[in-house]
């Protein structure tokens, strides 16, 4: 009887990671917009943000609506929990079916975080709340709601291996549905967190995700790294990703650069680990889109999206790309949605925005090939259109306009952000 082949899944984290990234952000309406296109390029799941923060509540809401309605599916969209049985409790009042418990298991980050309040080993002091006791509780609350749950353990990459295998062996035996093994530092190297995730596969036999940050320009190397140690291990692998490599400090691994490297690497092509609906051509687009959302250009040298990336100007690589473009091109602008031609209106322009009328929006909406029933609908659009605009400080993209005019119940929900009366 032959067994299932493994296989790599990808979680995107854009809406959760990416946006902690330090003096930048994205509004409701932008992160609805991609988890749309992820939904679209075939990536099997989303973790959208947090359910114990107030104002992510009705942008929550919404996108679960639209995942009930079909907009959102087959996507799987997750909310990212603290270890607190009230974290669990608020994501599945919102009505989320999946979550990630993260806490620490690092003794620097055990001590340096929790200091006396917590103990690393249940061992040490029954009578004192321990690392995994909090994990366990907050496990048991999910489970008891029947939600899927996976369990973080932050800075595994600096917690030792015995603790490790005992934090993620009480995780499967309360029914923890993944370990995340975190590289919350970026310290690791790809020959370490290759075999210290194989052991860990190999001792609790639960899938494993990875989740690498790029402190030490590793991220996507440690990511293939350690979801081939899972495969090895014999489990499936869920490898972590943000849009443009967006993320705290000096990022996490780009998504675009592991698709690219699952599918092209010259050890790992052959083996055929990606899951096979991830649509590569949606990569230009949900690139370009994510880089305007956030303010952060695109970098020149951007792995598969940059403006460089199949770019030939020295002699010998002109005249080899043009004979055969194998011989100075790993893959095809083709395969990434590129190729076609952008248009850009250089005469008379008509906006909508914050301030504007009915006969400009008409205008702009008439282009999109999008008709209204009545004035009023019309008049309903415009205003959800205006609000849109003071909410992304920006001008609206056609897809963000697109999304107004066709879920304008949802869209008035993301756009609705009031702090908690007091």
């Amino acid at each position: 009887m032959n067994r299932k082949k493994n296989k790599i899944y990808i979680i995107d984290v854009t809406n959760r990671d990416g946006v902690q990234t330090s003096r930048l952000g994205l509004a409701k309406l932008e992160k609805t917009i991609i988890n749309l296109y992820l939904n679209e390029m075939g990536i099997h799941q989303s973790e959208f943000g947090f359910p114990f923060t107030d104002h992510e509540t009705n942008y929550l809401k919404a996108n679960l609506e639209l995942a009930e309605r079909g907009v959102l599916r087959p996507i799987i969209l997750s909310g990212w929990c603290r270890a607190v049985k009230d974290d669990v409790e608020k994501a599945y009042q919102l009505g989320l079916k999946h979550i990630n418990i993260s806490i620490s298991t690092s003794e620097q980050m055990t001590k340096g975080k929790f200091g006396n309040r917590v103990v690393r080993y249940p061992r040490e002091d029954p009578s004192r709340p321990s690392i995994i006791g909090m994990m366990v509780e907050a496990l048991d609350e999910a489970k008891k709601r029947e939600m899927k749950a996976g369990v973080n353990a932050e800075d595994a990459s600096r917690t030792d291996d015995e603790f490790l295998i005992e934090f993620a062996r009480m995780a499967k035996q309360h029914g923890a549905d993944t370990i995340r093994y975190c590289d919350t530092l970026g310290c690791d190297d790809p020959p370490t967190i290759y075999r210290r995730v194989k052991n860990l596969a190999q001792e609790i036999q639960l899938p494993i995700e990875i989740h690498t940050h790029n402190d030490l320009g590793m991220a996507v190397a440690c990511a293939l790294a350690g979801a081939k140690g899972a495969i090895d291990g014999g489990v499936d692998a869920y490898i972590n990703t943000t849009i443009n490599g967006m993320g705290e400090r000096t990022g996490n691994a780009d998504l675009v650069s592991v698709i690219l490297a699952l599918r092209k690497s010259s050890g790992t092509k052959k083996l055929n680990l990606l899951e096979a609906r991830v649509d590569l051509s949606q990569a230009w687009r949900i690139a370009k889109y994510t880089s305007y959302a956030f303010g952060v250009p695109i970098p020149i040298n951007q792995v598969g999206v940059g403006d460089n990336a199949f770019a030939h100007e020295s002699g010998i690589h002109a005249d080899g790309a043009l004979k055969d473009r194998r011989n100075y091109e790993l893959y095809d602008f083709q395969e990434l949605g590129r190729g076609e031609p952008e248009m850009v209106e250089t005469g008379r322009k008509i906006t909508t925005g914050e301030y504007g009328g009915i006969k400009g929006f008409r205008n702009v909406y008439e282009k999109l090939e999008i008709k209204f029933k009545n004035e009023r609908e019309a008049c309903t659009i415009l205003e959800l259109a205006r609000y849109a605009n003071v909410h992304t400080q920006k001008p609206l993209v056609s897809d963000e306009l697109l999304f107004i005019a066709r879920y304008p119940e949802q869209a008035r929900k993301i756009l609705t952000v009031a702090p908690p009366s007091s």
